[in-house]
């Protein structure tokens, strides 16, 4: 009978775990792919049937023969400085935008707020050319800050952190103004340490959306020497004729860094209870 019970209750638990572990094989079996393709050597048929996911002679040719025939290294630092910087304005940008929005009372508030909302609603591609247009007449072409110009603050960021900055309790917030704290200092000091992993979830998303970006870099950049990563392995199939194993190993090192920051950022994704100092 114990048995029995015991079986009733672990079931549950045990297909929803095969379930899931089911989902994780077929999500990240693209990514395995990918890594098997830069590792497998010439001689080796990459589109034989059936598939061969471990290369039977496994390599890194392909890595250093990507990066030494092209400036992976001027990529990277391309792709880093972009990205750093586009994440920190955001950031800043972002929460200045957002903290009125959800702690300030001031007419048309919420109509504001609404209209910001309502541009995720509008594909970039509408906007391409009136930005490229500025971004020409602003005398930014070629240069970084050309490539952040679109992505300065976006409506996303200033949505997510709206509503982390809504939670934030109003007690502290009237704690903080009774010592004196400015409206800049109480942001400072009081509402962005509260609402940190909204701001490493939109650091992340940021990230990964500025690093991966092919679209605006190539319309805005013509000097190779500026060349983000996605351009750059996008030049991987002229410059070895589409040969699928050094595509491969570009795409490989371009996501590197992004799941290295996911990995030791994702501590830092957690709920927060911010109203546990408050009584009451």
């Amino acid at each position: 009978m114990t048995n029995f019970r015991w079986q009733n209750t672990k079931m549950p638990t045990v297909m929803m775990y095969c379930l899931l572990g089911a989902i994780a094989i077929v999500t990240l079996f693209p990514l395995l792919w990918l890594i098997s393709t830069a590792l497998k050597s010439p001689t080796e048929n990459i589109f034989q049937s059936p598939p061969q996911l471990l290369p039977s002679q496994p390599t890194v040719e392909n890595f250093s023969k990507v990066w030494q025939s092209l400036p992976f290294g001027q990529y990277i630092y391309n792709s880093t400085l972009v990205a750093v910087l586009t994440v920190g304005l955001n950031l800043l940008f972002c929460s200045l935008a957002a903290y009125p929005l959800a702690r300030l009372s001031f007419p048309l508030r919420n109509g504001i707020f609404i209209a910001i909302v309502s541009t995720i609603m509008i594909p970039f591609q509408i906007v391409m050319i009136p930005l490229y247009i500025l971004t020409v007449q602003l005398g930014l072409r070629n240069t970084y800050l050309g490539i952040i110009f679109p992505s300065l603050a976006s409506a996303f960021g200033i949505f997510l952190l709206r509503q982390a900055f809504m939670g934030v309790p109003k007690e502290i917030e009237e704690a903080a103004r009774m010592d004196g704290s400015s409206e800049l200092g109480l942001w400072w000091h009081i509402m962005l340490p509260a609402v940190k992993p909204a701001l490493v979830t939109l650091a992340i998303f940021v990230f990964i959306g500025s690093w991966s970006d092919f679209l605006w870099p190539l319309i805005v950049i013509q000097d190779e020497s500026l060349y983000t990563l996605p351009l750059g392995v996008a030049k991987l199939a002229g410059t070895f004729s589409l040969d699928w194993r050094l595509v491969a190993a570009g795409s490989v090192i371009a996501i590197a860094p992004v799941l290295l920051l996911f990995l030791i950022l994702q501590r830092y994704i957690v709920a927060t209870d911010t109203g546990s100092g408050v009584k009451g």
